[in-house]
């Protein structure tokens, strides 16, 4: 017998392609994941970002400005933290994702600074399969991004749609 090979799909021999993400049936309650590498926030994501959505607010844009704030230095904006964290999970949670489906309870409990590097976890909370679209389920998932001290600096609840990997006779889709 040949030793599974995770994470990609064979489609000959010796030939294997990349197969990122989860089907359905693989999303436990309860199970944890961790998305690695980090990524360190450099000052031109901040300004890129804050550019890009119009969030001149000078916290994140003016370094003169910041000095004078309880921080002492410039912030980055929410935007970058949230995008950064949500892609992290892209690889596991929702590369086979037919859609997202949305966010709930977004909280930023720590300011994030250039410089930082985060790291992100997710939790399955809940999944069903969908009424409405056969062969295809809702993963609900709880996300956390933590700075390089471990402190959250974002979390939030997310859910999305995924494919069945069988359909309900048991029989492989697609």
């Amino acid at each position: 017998m040949e030793p599974m090979i995770t994470g990609y799909q064979r489609i000959a021999a010796n030939r294997y392609r990349e197969a990122p993400g989860l089907f359905y049936e693989a999303f436990v309650i309860g199970d944890l994941f961790e998305h690695r590498p980090g990524r360190t926030v450099s000052q031109l994501d901040n300004l890129w970002q804050s550019l890009i959505n119009m969030n001149n607010h000078p916290a994140h844009v003016d370094a003169h400005y910041a000095q004078r704030t309880e921080f002492g230095r410039l912030l980055v904006n929410s935007s970058v933290t949230f995008a950064i964290v949500s892609g992290m999970t892209v690889t596991t949670l929702s590369a086979r994702a037919i859609a997202n489906l949305g966010w709930d309870e977004i909280r930023l409990p720590n300011p994030v600074f250039a410089g930082d590097t985060l790291y992100a976890e997710s939790e399955v909370l809940a999944k069903r399969l969908s009424v409405s679209r056969p062969g295809q389920g809702i993963v609900t998932v709880r996300v956390t991004g933590c700075n390089q001290d471990g402190l959250p600096v974002i979390t939030y609840k997310r859910s999305f749609l995924v494919p069945c990997e069988v359909n309900s006779q048991g029989y492989p889709i697609g």
